[in-house]
């Protein structure tokens, strides 16, 4: 038996891309190849948002307490 061919083999491996030298390097940044945010920066951009939205929570906290003690 051979390997090769037209041997109507669906589903086994894929088709070959071929890629050109703007995707290699990076392409552009929302591309599939090469391109977006690398995890490490994806985890730092993620944990930023996070302390700053806690950040925020507690300075909207802090004022609505300092608000009930004026008033009271």
């Amino acid at each position: 038996m051979t390997r090769g061919g037209a041997g109507n083999m669906l589903g086994v491996g894929g088709t070959r891309q071929h890629l050109g030298r703007k995707a290699l390097r990076g392409g552009e940044r929302g591309g599939r190849i090469g391109g977006g945010l690398d995890p490490q920066a994806q985890k730092r951009e993620l944990l930023r948002r996070l302390q700053q939205q806690r950040a925020d929570r507690a300075q909207r906290a802090a004022r609505r307490d300092t608000d009930q003690e004026v008033r009271e």
